[in-house]
Parts: structure tokens; sequence; C-alpha cells
């Protein structure tokens, strides 16, 4: 990103309103092309969000790796520009794009300048719809996906969150991961790429947010000119995938004097009417930081690690309800089994209607600090889309928060909390740990 750019966005954010006062449009291009609009006219400058919904859960069956592999190519080369004359048009237009595959969506991010929109719109056009995939770049970004799963394959966390996800997801895109394998990665051919852009980029599976100097009369045309080429339909979405890692324990042997644990168990998805109520409950169990239970009760009056965290996952296809741990080889069992207990004594008991009304404050308070620049703010309105939720979400959220109450917290600690089929993957030499599954 240009200095110059830089400089806009830290002008914007102090320009930009408070987040309950944010305006969202709808708007429709004359294409047919929805997005959601804030208009910030006082700085010359646009933030574009695209998201492709599949992402990389697309893969299609033996090419695990492509669609994130092919996301890595997309300005490497597109149009008539190879990589470098691609790097240098985004520079001379002061313009950044970036392009994430993730496990559910495949995220494109634009900020241009107002002067030089038409310019960076059509260089952001060539990348999505014209990338030229030429085979150097294949195999020189190939190389480097393959250089960080060489490095995975050495990472105790990676291997627990590998193992972790193969035996909760079985055959789903969700047992493996996003990036694929060093064989999978490696098979993969030019053929391989040029399908995996098929199966993501296409408008069934299209979410917009854009945020800054534009109108509703100049977006749409916008819309139609950067994205009107792509086919109508891409590749079909995955089945809902079953959940099917039960309670017990997972050791790996690795030669290391700290052992790294990931656990979890099914959770409950953000389109739940209980929601709310699990992201309080987890934020005063795991998620608190130094005032969680977790952290109070392994860490401040045992010592037995730095850090252990817990953490809501609501996937698209899954729910999940995960944390992680580390801990030296001769305490991890005991730092197993305090977490055990206090999983276990929350979904008994439940929590105080003091630990709930600091979890409130918390998840209140750090709600608007989401909404610090144009690019952010794009964000999540392409992901309120990606739920369904109303275009006026955003000043009723934190209501939503304040009205659960402590006997909804209590029947959803009951409800979500299973010490019983909590799983634990324990990569290292844990002393006092073998592995078991419950019945």
């Amino acid at each position: 990103m240009t200095r110059f750019i830089a400089a806009m966005m830290v002008a914007f954010i102090a320009a930009f309103p408070a987040y309950a006062e944010t305006k969202i449009e709808e708007v429709v291009s004359p294409g047919g092309i929805t997005a959601w609009l804030v208009q910030e006219p006082s700085i010359p400058f646009t933030a574009l969000e695209l998201r492709f919904r599949g992402g990389a859960s697309l893969d299609a069956p033996g090419k695990r790796g492509a669609i994130n592999l092919m996301t890595g190519l997309l300005e490497e080369g597109a149009g008539d520009l190879d990589a470098r004359g691609f790097a240098r048009a985004q520079e001379s237009l002061a313009a950044s794009f970036s392009y994430r595959a993730g496990e559910d969506s495949l995220a494109v991010s634009a900020k241009f300048l107002t002067e030089n929109r038409d310019e960076a719109v059509a260089l952001l056009r060539s990348s999505i719809i014209e990338p030229t995939f030429e085979q150097e770049a294949i195999d020189r970004v190939r190389e480097q996906v393959l250089s960080s799963l060489r490095s995975d394959a050495k990472d105790p966390d990676k291997i627990a969150r590998a193992a972790f996800d193969a035996m909760a997801f079985g055959d789903h895109p969700y047992a493996s991961q996003f990036d694929g394998t060093i064989d999978s990665v490696t098979a993969l051919t030019r053929d391989d790429i040029l399908e995996a852009h098929a199966a993501v980029f296409a408008k069934d599976r299209l979410y917009v947010g854009a945020v800054g100097d534009i109108t509703p009369e100049e977006l749409g045309p916008l819309l139609d000119d950067l994205l009107g080429a792509l086919p109508e339909i891409g590749a079909p979405q995955p089945e809902a995938a079953d959940i099917l890692i039960k309670g017990g324990t997972t050791v790996i042997p690795f030669d290391t004097p700290q052992s790294v644990a990931i656990f979890g168990q099914r959770g409950i998805q953000q389109s739940d009417t209980d929601f709310f109520a699990a992201r309080l409950l987890n934020q005063i169990v795991g998620a608190g930081g130094f005032e969680s239970r977790l952290m109070q009760e392994v860490r401040e009056k045992r010592g037995l690690t730095y850090g252990v965290y817990s953490y809501l996952v609501p996937q698209d296809h899954a729910a999940t309800l995960q944390g992680q741990v580390a801990s030296a080889n001769d305490r991890i069992a005991e730092a197993v089994a305090v977490i055990r207990d206090e999983w276990a004594k929350a979904a008994a008991e439940g929590v105080t209607q003091e630990e709930l009304d600091a979890a409130k404050t918390y998840v209140t308070g750090s709600y608007p600090l989401r909404f610090d620049g144009n690019g952010p703010i794009a964000k999540i309105m392409v992901g309120m889309q990606m739920l369904g939720l109303p275009i006026d979400y955003i000043p009723t959220r934190n209501d939503k928060v304040e009205a659960v109450t402590l006997d909804d917290v209590q029947r959803v600690a009951a409800e979500l909390l299973d010490a019983d089929s909590l799983h634990f993957v324990i990569v290292g030499e844990p002393v006092g740990l073998e592995s078991t599954v419950a019945n």
C-alpha cells in the first residue's frame, strides 16, 4: 500500500461517523448486482469488498489447495500485464488490492482514489476476469505454498489443528486444510487452476460492500463494468458437515518440551437465536483474556500455561466450539483435567450475574471499535449480507446483546457445554496421557 493510500485511510478513520450513525443503502446495478453502500464523500477515497461464498470448500475432489493456489495467482499476471507490470500499475494508481481464500469464501478487497477510480477498477477487473495463470507464475507461487506446508508439517499447532479437523469432519472439505497437502498441491495443473477459478467466481455467490466517496448512481455501473462478465452460476456448494468427533483424547507423539492441544466439541451457528447467549458464555469461560475462567484456573491459580482460550467457530456448513492450550509435557495432563472440570462446572452451575454484566460490557463496548475505517466497514457489511442480517442490524446489535438474560445463559450453558464430548488433540510427549475415545 502506498503512503498516500495510508494517509487517506488515517484521514478517513478520523472523519468517519460513529458506528450507530452508519447509514447503509442497498444498490442494485442495471445488470442486477446487489451491493450495500455507505457514502462518505469528505475523503476522495473508496473501499470495495467482494466476497464469493464457497471459497476453498469448493475444491474439486483430489484437488485440495487448488482454490488457495489460484487465489495467490490473481495478481501474478492479468490481461496483457505480467506480475511486475500488474504491481507497477497498482502503484502508479495509488490503488491497493488483496485476495484471500478462506474455507467458506474468497475475498477481494480494493482501495482506490476517486480520481483514479475508472483505471483502478479496470485493473481490478482484469485480475478477476482475465488472470493469465502463466506456468512460470504457477510454479513460483506453488513453491511458496509448498514451503509453507513443509513448515506446517513441523509445527505442533498445525499438526494438532489438522488432526482435529480430520476427526471432526470425516470426508467433508473441512476435514483437510484449505491450502492442501504437499502431494495435492504438487500435482495441481494449470487446468486445475482454471477449473478452480470457474468454481468460485460467479454471480450466484457474490456479496458486495462499498464505503467512501461514491454515489449509488456511480456504484451501479461500476459493478457491472467490474463483474458483469462473470458467469451466472459456479460450482455447487458443499452439503452440511456431520461433526463426528467424540469425547476423549488423541496423543500425537512429537519431540518437544511443551505439548500443545486443540480441544473442541459441537458448537452453535451464528444464525441461532441463542448465539449471543453462547457468545457471552464463551466470553466468560474462555474468550475473556485474563478474566476468563479458564485463564484464572489454568494459568493464574496453577501456573500451568501462559495462555488458554476458547472460541466459537460458526462455519457455513458446521459449527464447533474450540479452544487451545500449551503446557510443559509433565503438566499438560493437569491442564486438560482443569479445563474439563471448568467445562462441566459451567454446564452444571452456569455463570454469575456479575460475570454476565462484565461480559456484556466487553462485547458491546468492543463492537464500535470494529468500525475503524472504510475497509473494515465494507467487510462488516459483506459479512452481514452473508449471514442474512437486516440492513439496519448495526444500531440494533448491542440491544440484542443487552437483552440476553442470566436465565438465557444458564440454559445455553447446560445445553451447549458437554465435558464428556470434549475432545483433546495433544501434540508432544505428554506425561500421564494416552489416546482414548469415549463411547
